[in-house]
């Protein structure tokens, strides 16, 4: 049986894969099915790059390399970070073009290649893991690699007129034809990517295109979020005492999640509805994340800010509306938290899939479930449309939806919650996976029939 290599730009160290997160469980588990490698960046940046760290868990070897600073500056923060992550969540004004870091995250994506290559035997399988990566096939194709190659992007792909403010869009985006097939989360994405090869791409250039929604375990996270239920509070003994409800938000610290047009919404709520005062609380979970880049510690500011605004103008003594926690939690303390929420509060302004608001849904009791309140810019709105759907810009949209979730009664909870779970178990992590590995045997396979 052929080995499956992932590419990826960080690798998950072995010693963490007792616990991994949602996407990681599912690499590792498609991994675990034929054996192979994980290939990528180490995360330590030094002068030396030429070694590989290689380590053995079971049939799965773990290689990574580590970046220069000059190569980390170039490829990871500015250009990935500083141009196509603002870009694809459509943050055009924040997106800060230089030819020299173009030019350093294609040297990154050949270097990264150019290791590789003595790894592969003839019958392996490629999996190239999203935006940092575009290149790399275009880079393994150069030095004569002619494997299966797939590419996924986890993130959302823009639209036309966004995709052509990246100055080398034509260039960067033509790379994607090397690979054999090229996956995305919805079809809008897809449809965004292949109007943008009808406009620019060359003829005859374009890849097999396929969407496949990343979803995760959703049985296996329900008992995780059992078993540790009682592992901590949400809510502290005297909310309790109080009959408080939850409301929960978890996610990374990026302007992408919109957690200031959240905290807002929130604001609104306990404005309109006063009927909430001392019976809500709101807990946002945010790690702060890629604090070397100088607009993530602008965000964590200015939520500073608006969460002593809203605590000092609703807050007594015994009762603070709004906790903002910015402490990183195993994902299985997190399911239990996400069991004990009344409201999962997940409004991005725009995201490729969010497995938050998935997770958030396999977490609740079947019996008493809470409700989920999604930004319509979610992937996950695509498949869960029983969740109250709201627009992440309109503060009196959301608010209401707050409202209404906090106030729904038991039958309609649970029938949205089973609506929801359907449409989890109809695309579980092993699925993706699964399917994506299928049809990059098929696409290669035609692809060779054509050459």
């Amino acid at each position: 049986m052929s080995r499956l290599i992932i590419v990826s730009n960080r690798v998950m160290a072995p010693s963490a894969a007792a616990c991994p997160g949602g996407l990681a469980s599912g690499l590792l588990d498609a991994l675990h099915q034929v054996g192979g490698i994980w290939f990528g960046w180490n995360g330590k940046v030094d002068e030396s790059t030429a070694a590989l760290e290689r380590q053995q868990a079971g049939n799965i070897t773990f290689v990574t390399t580590s970046f220069t600073p000059r190569q980390y500056q170039q490829y990871y923060c500015r250009f990935a970070n500083g141009v196509l992550w603002p870009s694809f969540h459509y943050r055009t004004d924040l997106a800060h073009y230089d030819q020299q870091d173009y030019e350093g995250y294609r040297r990154v994506n050949e270097m990264l290649a150019l290791k590789l290559k003595p790894l592969l035997r003839d019958d392996d399988v490629l999996w190239v893991q999203d935006y940092h990566l575009i290149p790399f096939a275009t880079a393994c194709r150069q030095l004569g690699v002619h494997n299966r190659i797939g590419f996924f992007l986890h993130i959302p792909f823009p639209c036309v007129e966004v995709a052509r403010t990246i100055p080398m869009h034509q260039a960067l985006f033509g790379c994607l034809a090397d690979y054999d097939l090229v996956g995305f989360q919805t079809t809008s994405d897809q449809q965004a990517f292949l109007d943008h090869a009808r406009c620019f791409g060359s003829p005859g250039a374009t890849p097999t295109t396929g969407v496949y929604p990343i979803g995760i375990q959703p049985q296996a996270f329900t008992t995780m979020a059992e078993a540790h239920v009682a592992e901590r509070s949400l809510l502290n003994s005297a909310d309790r005492h109080h009959g408080r409800q939850a409301i929960l938000g978890i996610d990374r610290l990026d302007y992408s999640k919109g957690l200031h047009e959240r905290f807002q919404a929130y604001e609104q709520l306990l404005d309109r509805y006063p009927k909430h005062h001392r019976r809500v609380q709101f807990i946002q979970i945010a790690p702060i994340t890629r604090q070397d880049i100088d607009y993530y510690r602008h965000i964590h500011e200015r939520l500073n800010t608006l969460t002593g605004r809203i605590n000092g103008r609703f807050g007594d003594l015994d009762w603070l509306p709004l906790r903002y926690i910015n402490q990183d939690y195993t994902r299985d303390s997190l399911a239990g938290l996400m069991r004990q929420a009344r409201v999962g509060f997940v409004t991005p302004l725009r995201d490729g899939m969010n497995l938050v608001a998935k997770e958030y849904v396999a977490a609740q009791s079947e019996q008493d479930p809470g409700v989920l309140v999604l930004s319509s810019f979610a992937g996950a709105a695509h498949e869960l449309s029983a969740a109250l759907i709201v627009n992440p810009y309109d503060r009196s949209d959301v608010s209401a939806a707050l409202n209404r979730a906090l106030t729904m009664p038991l039958e309609e909870r649970q029938e949205r919650h089973r609506a929801m779970m359907v449409a989890l178990n109809r695309t579980t992590i092993d699925r993706w996976h699964s399917r994506f590995l299928s049809d990059l045997n098929i696409a290669h396979l035609a692809h060779a029939n054509m050459r």
